[in-house]
């Protein structure tokens, strides 16, 4: 029952979450949103599997984690530098 209230609240979470992402006056707002919905869906995606008794969920959700984190890099070093690199050019 507890895990039931806790993935509840998650889902409530995401929903504030999605409306920061739509109405955060910055981008910056707007990545912290997105960041965010992912961190929270890492989250959900692990509660989910221990509720349905499958513990390969986690593995799911580690790599999820990795795939949020490493997009949310990229995303803002996009935003910072106005473009992409390359890896030999210089800053």
């Amino acid at each position: 029952m507890m895990f039931l209230a806790a993935t509840a609240a998650l889902v409530v979470t995401v929903l504030l979450a999605l409306v920061r992402a739509f109405l955060g006056p910055t981008v910056y707002d707007r990545v912290l949103g997105v960041n965010t919905i992912g961190t929270m869906t890492v989250l959900l995606i692990a509660a989910v599997g221990f509720l349905m008794g499958r513990p390969e969920f986690l593995d799911i959700a580690l790599v999820y984690a990795l795939i949020n984190f490493i997009g949310t890099v990229a995303v803002l070093r996009y935003i910072k530098r106005g473009r992409a690199q390359d890896a030999g050019e210089a800053p």
